[in-house]
């Protein structure tokens, strides 16, 4: 059985049907073997971006949750352990400060539990860890 935590722009895209979502992704949250997980984390990073830009956020922290129950997708709440995690975490050589707090803890979700982390986020792929599946 396979075990995906979303980061928020799939997890969107994928409740959204956006035609940003790849086929390939697609047919992996689709699996029947497939378990899918999202972070509370992408509750809180919606909610802070329609503070910030309303009219930029499809859904309210809220409506992602039902859309995400509707759709069979699990939550993954955030722990110490995720958090502790942290300071594990490992960048390529030569690489760019990555700043990005909500995707950097959701990738230490994704390690301690044992999860592929699917991202677009080319920061994010620049990390040493084996958990990560970028499109």
């Amino acid at each position: 059985m396979k075990t995906l935590l979303l980061d928020t722009h799939i997890l969107l895209w994928a409740l959204l049907d956006d035609a940003l979502l790849k086929d390939e992704v697609k047919t992996m949250i689709k699996d029947k073997d497939t378990t899918v997980y999202y972070s509370t984390l992408s509750i809180l990073e919606v909610e802070i971006k329609i503070m910030k830009h309303p009219d930029q956020m499809p859904l309210t922290g809220e409506r992602l949750i039902n859309h995400c129950e509707r759709a069979g997708f699990w939550r993954l709440d955030l722990t110490t352990n995720h958090i502790l995690e942290l300071k594990k975490l490992l960048r390529k050589e030569n690489t760019p400060p990555h700043k990005d707090p909500f995707d950097k803890l959701m990738l230490c979700q994704a390690i301690v539990e044992g999860m592929t982390f699917i991202t677009h986020d080319e920061r994010i792929a620049e990390y040493v860890a084996d958990v990560i599946y970028k499109i």
